[in-house]
């Protein structure tokens, strides 16, 4: 299992938190996800290293900028 926090800039609010987890969540191979807006920070674990792009790639797509 691999742990990985992401910065991700322009989340602002709890909503913004609940779109990303249930996004994120439902990517075959994530094991846990928790959102946090005010430290800007998603922390995801999950199976393999192809799974992070597919975590990077539902974060852009729902308009947010990671790192």
């Amino acid at each position: 299992m691999i742990e990985k926090t992401l910065n991700v800039k322009g989340m602002h609010c709890k909503s913004c938190e609940m779109i990303l987890n249930d996004s994120i969540s439902e990517i075959k191979g994530v094991t846990k996800v928790n959102s946090d807006f005010s430290k800007g920070q998603v922390r995801v674990s999950y199976e393999n290293e192809l799974v992070l792009n597919e975590i990077k790639n539902i974060i852009k797509k729902e308009g947010y900028q990671v790192e």
